[in-house]
């Protein structure tokens, strides 16, 4: 069955299992806390990491649903070129997480300026906006992740 866009016709999906939602959903969870996590963060370096982390498991709530275990030889694609191609409508921010990678790599090794307050602060925010994007991708309410005083005190 197919539906039908004033622009062109885009084949429908069968809902997913719901264990497939339940698992999806554990990882949404996971994603919240760990936006918490980075809020909290007294370190640069802690918050890109752990802000880097949540959209990572952001991510995998979107490929629990939309992907099935293949077997295949070599190495498996990173979480962000499967999500860029089993969810066309999140590629550019597969793009931008898996540029900010490398980031996280250096921040998690404990090297000196490799994250500035401003860059954690900055993919915090758009951490905690994939999230509400993915949330809503999902067909799932979006459940606000950081206290917005908190937040507030962050931004100024």
């Amino acid at each position: 069955m197919a539906v039908r866009t004033a622009r062109r016709t885009v084949p429908s999906t069968p809902a997913p299992a719901p264990g497939l939602i339940q698992q999806a959903s554990r990882q949404l969870v996971r994603a919240r806390n760990g936006l918490v996590e980075a809020a909290m963060a007294t370190s640069a370096s802690e918050r890109y990491v752990a802000a880097h982390l949540a959209a990572l498991r952001a991510a995998a709530a979107v490929l629990a649903v939309r992907t099935r275990p293949a077997s295949r030889r070599g190495a498996p694609p990173s979480a962000w070129v499967m999500l860029a191609t089993v969810a066309p409508e999140l590629h550019e921010w597969a793009t931008f997480f898996a540029a900010s990678a490398s980031r996280r790599a250096d921040a998690e090794a404990g090297i000196p300026g490799a994250v500035g307050a401003r860059a954690a602060d900055d993919l915090l925010r758009d951490a905690e906006t994939f999230l509400a994007l993915v949330e809503t991708t999902l067909g799932l309410s979006h459940q606000q992740s950081l206290p917005r005083a908190h937040a507030a005190l962050r931004a100024g």
